[in-house]
């Protein structure tokens, strides 16, 4: 009974992970509040997928948004988008003025650029800023907003949970500007579904020792080699982290996305056909480096504050650990409990199979540009 309780959530937490077959991440927006005396003039980036899901702008339904049904729904766009977001100095609102719209590229597809400019009564001190995109229809919707004002820049983390929060324009202190990057990071590793896989993909023969009987691995050894296999990856991808987000080392993003899925493939095709043959720690460095590139993307989208390039990085790389960490803490000791039972074996092989079609899928989206899976 117990062995199948494991089984059980073990099978949901991959179900989950799964569920969400997107080309790469969730729903988020990038909003940046830059503020001025009473001015506070704005740019709000929203992916077109999540606006055409809301407002269907594929009005003749053929699958692919032209810039034609784009433009012809601005209107439409900036009304939806601004009824959602309260902007306050005080107990004062801010009226918010649309301007104009744009249309940018993010490493996970288009998205709109809408421009906006709101006055406030008086200068501002704290700004308030109320969040509700997408509250009704994605509760996982995630806003990540900069605020900028005289060389100082902060950013937060609104969700339906958290639509509501007042923003100082005060320089943050070093503790607090560290743990809103550690924030990001690990939201970033949680939302990052292939960066998931590839991991559970490398977790799962940890609890098998090699040999025939593949059964006896002592808890101690699969923690050894787990640390092995997570400490390498945690190398890699820290370096190039660093590298790029510095700016001296970049890759196009489709290269990047198209070779993150291509490394779930070969993860998930080596629990099931050796490829590294006891050279995980190896692999996971290798693949690690482009994932580094990866997590890089969601920092370009945010945006590093100039003035604390090294803390912000610091602590988005740590964030980026701890999520990951999290991973490992939770799946370990049931995979351990569980790995002699016929249906981790299953897991092992049925499980890999299903992560390799996933991840094959998200590399023919990402090289070629094509929308495959229906999320």
């Amino acid at each position: 009974m117990m062995g199948r309780y494991l089984i059980g959530l073990l099978m949901l937490a991959l179900a989950l992970v799964a569920a969400p077959a997107r080309a790469h991440k969730p729903s988020d927006s990038y909003l940046t509040l830059k503020v001025a005396g009473q001015q506070v003039d704005g740019q709000w980036d929203i992916a077109l997928r999540d606006l055409d899901f809301a407002l269907n702008l594929d009005q003749n339904g053929d699958g692919e948004l032209t810039w034609d049904e784009v433009r012809g729904q601005h209107a439409a766009i900036a009304n939806y988008a601004l009824a959602r977001l309260a902007l306050t100095s005080g107990a004062a609102a801010c009226p918010i003025v649309a301007g104009e719209q744009l249309i940018d590229q993010h490493t996970d597809g288009a998205y709109t650029v809408l421009r906006f400019r709101a006055t406030c009564a008086a200068n501002v001190t704290m700004l308030g800023v109320g969040y509700r995109l997408f509250a009704d229809l994605d509760p996982q919707h995630k806003g990540l907003v900069k605020l900028e004002h005289e060389g100082v820049t902060s950013t937060a983390i609104f969700s339906p949970e958290a639509a509501r929060q007042d923003l100082s324009l005060r320089m943050p202190g070093k503790l607090t500007q560290f743990a809103d990057y550690v924030k990001h990071g690990v939201w970033h590793i949680w939302i990052g579904f292939d960066h998931i896989l590839f991991l559970l993909s490398l977790l799962l023969p940890a609890v098998l020792a090699p040999g025939a009987t593949k059964q006896d691995q002592s808890l101690r050894a699969a923690f050894i080699d787990v640390l092995k296999v997570v400490t390498a990856f945690t190398l890699a991808h820290s370096l190039t982290l660093t590298l790029a987000s510095l700016q001296v080392l970049s890759l196009p993003s489709r290269w990047v996305e198209s070779a993150i899925a291509a490394s779930v493939v070969l993860a998930a095709v080596n629990n099931i056909v050796p490829l590294f043959r006891g050279r995980r720690p190896l692999a996971a460095f290798a693949f690690g480096l482009i994932h580094g590139f990866g997590f890089a993307g969601v920092l370009a989208d945010l945006g590093l504050p100039q003035g604390a390039l090294v803390l912000s990085l610091a602590g988005f790389n740590a964030g980026v650990e701890l999520g990951q960490l999290a991973i490992v803490a939770a799946f370990l000791p049931l995979a351990y409990l569980a790995r002699r039972t016929w249906f981790y074996r299953q897991l092992m092989s049925t499980g890999s199979v299903a992560i390799a079609l996933v991840a094959a899928v998200w590399l023919f989206e990402r090289a070629f540009d094509m929308k495959v899976l229906p999320v």
